[in-house]
C-alpha cells in the first residue's frame, strides 16, 4: 500500500495482524528491503504492527531526502492511519529516524522501542565492537573486523561484498540459520548515500533537548555492530530502559526470537 509524503512521493508500507491500534515499525538498514524484518518473531501477534518501507528500499521507488527528513514520513502515515501519537518500534538504521522523529514531531511519539541501535553518533562514546568481534577469534569475525574498518566502498559491486564479509560479525554465531538472514533484504549504495546526507550538524543535541517519551532500548550483548559502551550511553542519554539479551548480535528476533518477542509484546502492551 502507498501513502503520500510531503514532497508528493509515493511511500509504500504495509499490515501485519488483527485489528487494533498498531505500532509503527521503522526498519534498518539504512534502505535495507524490509524484508529481513521477518515478522520479528511474531509481534504482530500480540500488537498489530504498520511497516514503513523506507525511502531508498527496493519496494519505495522514492529517494531519501536524508534521516533527518525523512522523519516527515512517519508523521506522513500516521496521519493516514488517522494516529495522532504513535508508539515506534525501530531497528537498527531506523533509530536514527525514530530519534529525528521526536527532535522534529515530538508531540506525536508516544513511546519508543529502539531495538540494536546506531549508538556513537548521539553521544560521541567510540565504537567498541572491535573488541567483541577479537573475542570471538574465529576467521569468519577477523574477516568482519577488516570489512568494517576498511575505507569506505566507492561502486555497488564493492559495498555489497563488504556487507557480505560484515555480515558474519553481526550476529553471536554465524550458522545456517544467520547465513540464511543475512542473505535476505537488498540493499543500495546509492540509496545509503542519499540516506546519510542533510543531518544538521546539532541533530545530537536537538535530540537531547526534546522530551523524551517512554522508551526502552533492546541491545544483544554480543552486537559488534552497535556496541556495548555507546548503547549503554545512548540508553542513558535518553532515559531509557535498557535490556540485553546475552549470546545475541544485531537481530534478536533470528538469534532470541521468545526472549525478544516476550519483551517486545510485554512493552507494547503496557502503551
Amino acid at each position: 500500500m502507498d501513502v503520500t509524503g510531503v514532497d508528493g512521493a509515493a511511500l509504500t508500507w504495509h499490515r501485519e495482524g488483527g485489528a487494533g491500534e498498531p505500532a509503527m515499525v521503522l526498519p534498518g538498514g539504512p534502505c535495507r528491503g524490509v524484508e529481513y524484518l521477518e515478522d520479528l518473531a511474531g509481534l504482530a501477534d500480540d500488537r498489530p504492527l504498520v511497516v514503513l518501507h523506507p525511502r531508498g528500499a527496493p519496494t519505495t521507488t522514492a529517494r531519501s531526502r536524508g534521516w533527518w527528513q525523512d522523519a516527515d514520513d512517519v508523521v506522513a502515515l500516521a496521519d493516514h492511519l488517522g494516529l495522532p501519537t504513535v508508539d515506534v518500534v525501530a531497528h537498527s538504521a531506523g533509530t536514527r529516524l525514530a530519534l529525528a522523529l521526536l527532535a522534529r514531531h515530538p508531540a506525536r511519539v508516544r513511546s519508543l522501542l529502539l531495538v540494536t541501535p546506531s549508538a556513537s553518533w548521539l553521544t560521541g562514546t567510540p565504537l567498541d565492537g572491535d573488541e567483541l568481534l577479537l573475542a570471538r577469534r574465529d576467521p569468519d569475525a577477523t574477516a568482519a573486523l577488516d570489512a568494517l574498518l576498511a575505507p569506505a566502498p566507492t561502486h555497488q559491486a564493492q559495498f555489497q561484498r563488504q556487507r557480505d564479509l560484515v555480515a558474519a560479525g553481526s550476529y553471536a554465531r554465524w550458522t545456517d540459520r544467520e547465513r540464511r538472514h543475512a542473505a535476505v533484504g537488498e540493499q543500495s549504495l546509492d540509496a545509503v548515500r542519499a540516506w546519510l546526507q542533510g543531518v544538521p550538524d546539532d541533530a545530537a543535541a536537538q535530540v537531547l533537548a526534546a522530551p523524551h517519551p517512554p522508551t526502552l532500548v533492546v541491545a544483544g550483548a554480543d552486537d559488534a555492530l552497535s556496541g556495548r559502551a555507546p548503547v549503554t550511553a545512548y540508553a542513558a542519554a535518553l532515559s531509557a530502559a535498557l535490556t540485553w539479551l546475552p549470546d545475541c548480535g544485531h537481530y534478536p528476533w533470528v538469534e532470541q526470537p521468545q526472549a525478544f518477542r516476550a519483551i517486545a509484546a510485554d512493552w507494547l502492551s503496557a502503551r
